[in-house]
């Protein structure tokens, strides 16, 4: 019961919390269309109440990381996409979604102890950042045909050399390779699973 009361006492604050900044901000910013920018924070505080169940929960409810990241990620592409007007990112956006998900499985083995899920998670964020490097390059070099010398048309050739780059040393041994990292967790975590 007094954990029930602690869990709804932390969300309610939250909330609160949340609520309160937005309407403090919106007074000092009364001249700027403040409620018209900073909406994703809506959505990002929804997210962010997931991980605060999941804290206030403990280990049996570690699957609120997912929910929470992809959320959480959602409010923040949507509060970029709002205050730069690249609407058209969408277009790629589920990438990020897919990375988000990985980051969520990622915290839930680490809230859960959990190494399996841990390096699944990393593995999906991983995947997730090569089709975002992929799909972004394809579609940002269609987007800003007309404009050479945006930023945009610099950050996907420069993701490209890095993601590249990042092939080419792993699999030339000079990056830590994933047998390399399964082999030096302890016994004990293995023998645990």
């Amino acid at each position: 019961m007094t954990s029930q009361r602690n869990t709804g006492s932390l969300i309610g604050g939250s909330l609160l919390i949340i609520f309160g900044v937005l309407a403090l901000l919106g007074k000092i910013f009364q001249n700027y269309n403040f409620w018209g920018t900073f909406w994703p924070f809506f959505v990002i505080g929804v997210g962010l109440l997931f991980f605060v169940g999941m804290l206030a929960g403990g280990r049996s409810v570690s699957g609120l990381a997912i929910p929470g990241s992809i959320i959480t990620t959602i409010g923040l592409m949507l509060f970029y996409q709002n205050i730069t007007g690249h609407w058209e990112s969408w277009s790629y956006g589920w990438t990020v979604i897919l990375m988000s998900v990985g980051v969520g499985i990622f915290i839930m083995g680490i809230w859960g102890q959990n190494a399996t899920q841990r390096s699944a998670g990393l593995r999906l964020l991983r995947l997730g950042l090569i089709l975002f490097v992929i799909f972004g390059a394809f579609f940002e070099l269609i987007f800003t045909a007309g404009n050479p010398f945006g930023l945009r048309s610099v950050i996907f050739p420069v993701a490209l050399i890095l993601l590249g780059l990042y092939l080419v040393l792993s699999r030339s041994g000079l990056l830590p390779s994933r047998s390399d990292e399964t082999s030096s967790e302890p016994i004990e975590n293995t023998l645990e699973e």
